[in-house]
């Protein structure tokens, strides 16, 4: 494999590991604190499935980096700035109109990009999408009836929904800002081209949010970048010191 292109790819690997190690680490922090049982218990359900994601995508970068960093090592001992994660994710949990919404925008794109992923022409990769596509499925399921429920209830939570919208729709838009490393995975066959990806997510996100009776943000509106290349919110390094701080404090622990 050319070594350009190798980097390339574990670039990419780390930007799927990542989306899902933050944002599992997001909902982690709401273990208990959900607005009913039920809901507490599938945002850990749908947090576990993101971090088993997150080692499949870490694992695998770690084994083409071939510099002996595992999973473990690549999640708890990079800093920020080596973090490729898109900002949506470490937006703040907020209410739970916050979290819901910043949960449907990510899944819908989640789902999409993992569907286009099952036709990679990297086996590895394929088969990782796989297994998660059927995760996903459920999550973007999920996601999207509880959007349509609040939004399409009472007046004060779709007052609520339709401003966690509205905050959280400039972030909606980095993942299909492609950059270098993305247009080499397109060229290469690895990862689907942007302009169906991105015309799946917004029809998607507009069926569902006129359902919910909500107001679709403007498309030509500005989006927030950076996060795929290393530059993030302050947000992130106080997620980080919390996720990583017994691997820090006692360097090589093990159970």
């Amino acid at each position: 494999m050319d070594a350009k292109f190798a980097d390339a790819k574990f670039d990419y690997l780390l930007r799927q590991g990542d989306n899902a190690l933050i944002l599992s680490q997001q909902l982690c922090q709401l273990v208990g604190k959900g607005p009913a049982l039920e809901e507490d218990m599938a945002l850990s359900n749908v947090a576990l499935d993101l971090l088993g994601q997150t080692r499949m995508w870490l694992s695998y970068a770690g084994e083409l980096e071939g510099k002996g960093r595992d999973e473990d090592r690549l999640a708890f001992l990079r800093d920020a700035h080596d973090y490729r994660n898109c900002i949506l994710v470490e937006q703040p949990n907020g209410s739970y109109a916050d979290t819901l919404m910043r949960q449907f925008l990510f899944d819908t794109w989640h789902y999409f990009l993992m569907d286009g992923l099952t036709r990679s022409t990297d086996e590895r990769i394929r088969d990782i999408a796989a297994k998660s596509i059927k995760e996903v499925t459920y999550h973007l399921r999920r996601s999207g009836d509880l959007v349509v429920r609040l939004g399409d209830g009472t007046d004060i939570s779709h007052a609520k929904m339709q401003t966690a919208l509205d905050e959280l729709w400039m972030y909606s838009g980095e993942a299909f800002i492609y950059d270098e490393i993305d247009n080499a995975m397109v060229e290469q066959g690895v990862a689907p081209a942007v302009e169906p990806l991105r015309k799946q997510f917004l029809d998607h996100v507009a069926e569902v949010l006129q359902d919910a009776t909500l107001r679709m943000p403007s498309l030509e509106a500005w989006m927030q970048r950076g996060g795929k290349q290393g530059r993030h919110s302050e947000r992130l390094g106080y997620i980080l010191a919390e996720m990583q701080f017994l691997q820090r404090a006692y360097p090589g622990a093990a159970w």
